[in-house]
C-alpha cells in the first residue's frame, strides 16, 4: 500500500517531546497486573504529555484523558487529531513520545524502520479499540440504507451518481429514494480512516474500485474532501443528498447504512465490528511487541461488520528518562485496563477489546521502561 507525506505537525515546544514531567513513588503504582486492569489509579504520577495523531481517536482519547485525569490530578494530557499520517512522522521524529494511528508501521515507505532507529529497538503497536467505519448518509426522505459492496464501491468511484440509481434501488427495494445527485464527502487530508475504507473497497469490489489502497483520497474520483473525521461528519449533516465515511463513534445522529455481507446487510455496530478481529489474521513479518492484524474484509460471516478501524498506539519500548517512560506506560495502561475500554465505550462509543488481546496488550506495556 502506498503512504504519502501529510505534514509535520511539530511545534519548538513539542520537539523535546514536550514533557517536563516529575514522578513520584510511581513504579509500583504503574506496574500491570497481567489481566484486564492496571494500578495506575494510585493517582502518583505528574506532569504533561502531549501526544496526537488519528483524528477517529479523538472522541475516544478525549474521554480517556479525562478519566485518566481524574485517577492522576497532577497530570495534564493533551492529544493533537493531526490523523494518521502526522502521528506516525511525529512519533517517528520523536515530537510525540505516544502516537495514535488507524494503519500499522511499515516499510512500504521506511516507516516501521525510521520508527525502531528512533525508539533503540522495535516500536510497540498495541491496539486500543475498535470501532466500525460507519457509511454516514444524510438523504432526503431515507431513514435506513442498506449498500451492497459494488453499489458502495462505485458511490465513492463516482460511477453511480444519482440516489435512484438501479444499483442503489436493487438494495434498497422498499425505500423512497430522491431523484438527486449523491453528494460523495470523503477525508481531504491523508488518513488511517481513508486507508482502512479503501482497503475494503479493494478487497471486496475492485473492479467497481479501482483507486486501490491508499491514505489520500485518488484526486480523479471526485467528490467532496473535508478535513479530519469531524471535518466530514459536519459536511455530510450540513450537506444535501450527502453521504461519507467516519468512525462510527464520532458519526452522531446521522444515517448509518448497513453493509452487505454474503446474503445480509449489516449494521455498524460496536459488537459486529468487534467479531472481524476474530477472524483476520495477525500481519504477517511484525515483532513480538506488534499487535498488528490485516483485517480479513471479505469474510461471510454471519453478524460481521466488514469496514472497520483497529486503531494502535504506537510507543517505544524505553524512553531516554524515567519521567517520559513512566507517564507513557501509566496512560498506556489506563487505556487498556477493564476501566479505561468500559469508560471509552460508555463515552465515545468504541468497543472494547477481548480479553485475550486486552491481556496481551498490557503484558507489552507493562515492560516500557527507562533505558
Amino acid at each position: 500500500m502506498t503512504r504519502t507525506s501529510f505534514r509535520r505537525a511539530i511545534a519548538p515546544g513539542i520537539a523535546a517531546l514536550a514533557l517536563t514531567l516529575s514522578v513520584t513513588a510511581c513504579s509500583a503504582g504503574n506496574e500491570s497486573d497481567g489481566g484486564g486492569s492496571a494500578t495506575e489509579s494510585s493517582g502518583d504520577l505528574s506532569g504533561e504529555l502531549a501526544i496526537g495523531g488519528a483524528s477517529s481517536q479523538e472522541a475516544a482519547q478525549n474521554a480517556w484523558i479525562v478519566g485518566f485525569q481524574d485517577i492522576n490530578p497532577d497530570v495534564s494530557v493533551t492529544y493533537d487529531p493531526v490523523g494518521s499520517g502526522g502521528g506516525r512522522e511525529n512519533f517517528i521524529s520523536g515530537a510525540f513520545p505516544l502516537a495514535g494511528s488507524d494503519a500499522y508501521l511499515t516499510d512500504d515507505e521506511g516507516e516501521l524502520s525510521a520508527a525502531a532507529e528512533t525508539c533503540g529497538g522495535d516500536p510497540i503497536e498495541v491496539p486500543n479499540y475498535v470501532s466500525p467505519i460507519a457509511i454516514i448518509f444524510n438523504v432526503e426522505g431515507v431513514d435506513e440504507l442498506n449498500l451492497s459492496p459494488d453499489t458502495l464501491a462505485g458511490i465513492f468511484a463516482g460511477s453511480i451518481t444519482k440516489w435512484n440509481d438501479p444499483a442503489i434501488v436493487g438494495d434498497n427495494p422498499d425505500a423512497s429514494l430522491p431523484d438527486a445527485d449523491i453528494n460523495p464527502v470523503h477525508r481531504s487530508d491523508e488518513s488511517g480512516t481513508t486507508e482502512n475504507f479503501t482497503d475494503y473497497l479493494d478487497a471486496v469490489a475492485t473492479s467497481a474500485w479501482g483507486g486501490g489502497v491508499v491514505e489520500t483520497w485518488p484526486k480523479g474520483f471526485g467528490g467532496e474532501g473535508a478535513q479530519g473525521t469531524s471535518g466530514v461528519v459536519s459536511a455530510v449533516k450540513s450537506g444535501t443528498n450527502a453521504i461519507g465515511y467516519a468512525d462510527a463513534s464520532q458519526a452522531g445522529d446521522l444515517g448509518k447504512a448497513n453493509v452487505g455481507v454474503g446474503d445480509e446487510f449489516v449494521a455498524p455496530s460496536p459488537e459486529a465490528a468487534a467479531r472481524i478481529l476474530e477472524v483476520s489474521p495477525a500481519a504477517e513479518g511484525q515483532s513480538d511487541v506488534s499487535m498488528a492484524v490485516d483485517l480479513d474484509h471479505e469474510t461471510q460471516e454471519a453478524g460481521v461488520y466488514p469496514i472497520v478501524l483497529t486503531s494502535y498506539l504506537l510507543a517505544c519500548q524505553t524512553y531516554s528518562d524515567a519521567a517520559t517512560a513512566d507517564l507513557v506506560k501509566g496512560y498506556m495502561e489506563y487505556i487498556l485496563s477493564d476501566e479505561g475500554q468500559e469508560f471509552g465505550a460508555t463515552e465515545a462509543g468504541v468497543a472494547p477489546l477481548a480479553d485475550a488481546l486486552q491481556s496481551k496488550a498490557l503484558e507489552i506495556v507493562g515492560n516500557i521502561s527507562a533505558g
